[in-house]
């Protein structure tokens, strides 16, 4: 895509945006997504950190996206990336923020320095160059990755900080002095000030709840859908996941009347975020008020064991024509490793509720290549499976496990990408003609891990792979001059530092306490 394809494209897509906030401002920043603007507006935290930004007194927020078509492998040279407000260059912005949401868009970030003249490394930025401050879901489990290329990171959540970076980075006199100033917060990283050492997230305050979406398009991947946070944090203990009770010690839970009356008359459809809004205890409540009102329901997390009749009745009454939920692992045994509460009875009984509500199908989500998962395993998923279809017919979507930081099993190794592909190929066989397959890449699973278990050395070949081209064989050959290898069982190069723990909600900042009220960059 050229240049004036890029500003026709944005032209379109504002037309299309209800709820913008038009403002001018004497401080500008740019807000800024390493994906494209179909993920990043369906990202309800860019969305509050954008209503916060351009809410401040002077300050305009303008919002730039990786071009269409340059997250894929050897997307060549992409045009340079356009605020979609003022259709500016980075360059242009003294400073910007940036949402990083999982260890792949690394290579995002990079592409966008690159296209738009900046340095890629902080290290060889000077005064002509925007200071560049990072936050979203990876600091949740480890942004060693990025240090190289930021200089400074917002660990946990922002929402109540974001102002707080916003006038440090515009009244300091230098970018030396802005990361010195930056660094004495309790819960921002500052890569040339704290070398590998991460401070612990910041977390919020009940009082931040719910947020909300700012802008409602047709051109996202959620489109034309209203974005509330329903709840945040979750109290289980999914062996896996960097959200497990890690906010403000589990679950905080949003009332049905706050998220009824926070909800647009005019929006056709709503989407409840969170990481585990199937046990808020009124959802089925809250689904059917919305059904009445016709409106569309989609909802970011549906748990197996909360999937009873009057809730699948009341997701079919909202517009849920499949029902989805996680599987996880292949067989019981690989399920109570990972501390899952879904059981057998469990996903027969979901599977008769769809049916007797007249959904179309069941899908479900699968993970492969768990510590100590063998054959057997797979076979007995293809068992399982094979029975659910003589109920309603079934959909797997497969990712290969990759350990996180953060989690209890953080250190286990990738289980290799031959080990994976086979093990697939074992499922699709046992379970052709009965049940559809569908599978993420091994190979840039195996990417993920190695950055999820890295650390700035392992951010420094993602650089070196996107200048190769960004293939999948210009990151196994940069991972392999660090001694990684992509052929069976993989464990992490190095023991990395030490991750801290959750922050408490009150936090030291300049000698004082302040209590923080903070969202993720993005959800």
């Amino acid at each position: 895509m050229s240049t004036p394809n890029l500003r026709e494209q944005i032209r379109t897509r504002l037309a299309h945006e209800v709820g913008r906030i038009d403002k001018h401002a004497p401080r500008r920043v740019a807000l800024t997504y390493p994906s494209p603007y179909r993920v990043g507006m369906s990202s309800l935290g860019y969305q509050q950190i954008y209503r916060i930004l351009q809410g401040m007194n002077g300050v305009a927020c303008e919002r730039v996206f990786l071009p269409d078509g340059a997250d894929e492998a050897d997307a060549g040279e992409i045009p340079v990336p356009l605020s979609y407000e003022g259709m500016r260059p980075l360059t242009d912005f003294p400073w910007m923020a940036v949402s990083v949401a999982y260890e792949l868009e690394l290579a995002g970030l990079l592409r966008m320095l690159h296209a738009s003249g900046i340095p890629v490394l902080a290290k060889d930025r000077s005064h002509r160059h925007p200071m560049i401050v990072a936050g979203g879901p990876l600091t949740f489990s480890n942004p060693l990755p990025l240090a190289p290329f930021v200089d400074a990171i917002v660990m946990g959540e922002a929402e109540d900080l974001i102002e707080w970076v916003a006038e440090t980075c515009f009244e300091a006199t230098s970018a030396d002095a802005a990361r010195r100033a930056l660094a004495t917060h309790a819960h921002v990283f500052v890569p040339s000030v704290h070398g590998s050492a991460l401070p612990g997230l910041a977390v919020a305050d009940n009082a931040s709840l719910p947020a909300k979406s700012v802008i409602i398009t047709p051109d996202t991947e959620l489109s034309n859908m209203f974005l509330l946070e329903a709840e945040r944090g979750c109290s289980r203990t999914c062996t896996y996941c960097v959200m497990r009770r890690s906010s403000n010690g589990g679950m905080r839970k949003v009332p049905m009347d706050v998220i009824l009356d926070a909800i647009p008359k005019s929006a056709p459809k709503v989407g409840l975020v969170g990481a585990a809004v199937s046990d808020h205890p009124q959802i089925v409540d809250i689904v059917n008020a919305l059904a009445e009102q016709g409106k569309q329901v989609g909802l970011s997390s549906l748990r197996p064991d909360r999937l009873k009749e009057p809730f699948v009745f009341a997701l079919k009454r909202a517009g849920y024509r499949t029902l989805t939920t996680a599987l996880d692992g292949a067989s019981e045994r690989m399920r109570e490793l990972i501390e899952r509460r879904g059981r057998i009875p469990h996903y027969e009984a979901l599977s008769e509720h769809a049916r007797a509500a007249g959904m179309q199908r069941v899908k479900l989500y699968l993970m492969l290549g768990l510590p100590g998962e063998t054959d057997d395993d797979v076979d007995e998923c293809v068992e399982f499976v094979g029975k659910l279809t003589r109920i309603i017919p079934v959909a797997l979507g497969i990712a290969p496990f990759c350990a996180k930081r953060r989690t209890p099993l953080d250190g286990q190794p990738f289980a290799g990408i031959e080990v994976v592909q086979g093990r697939l190929e074992r499922l699709r066989r046992g379970l052709k003609g009965r049940a559809d397959v569908r599978t993420t890449s091994a190979k840039w699973a195996w990417v993920e891990y190695v950055l999820a278990q890295g650390a700035e050395a392992e951010g420094l070949a993602v650089w070196q792979a996107v200048q190769a081209g960004g293939r999948f064989s210009d990151y196994r050959a940069a991972f392999a001059e660090l001694g990684y290898s992509s052929r069976g069982p993989q464990r992490p190069r190095l023991e990395p530092p030490p991750l801290p723990s959750v922050a408490s909600t009150t936090s030291r900042r300049h000698g004082s306490d302040a209590r923080t009220k903070q969202l993720p960059l993005v959800s």
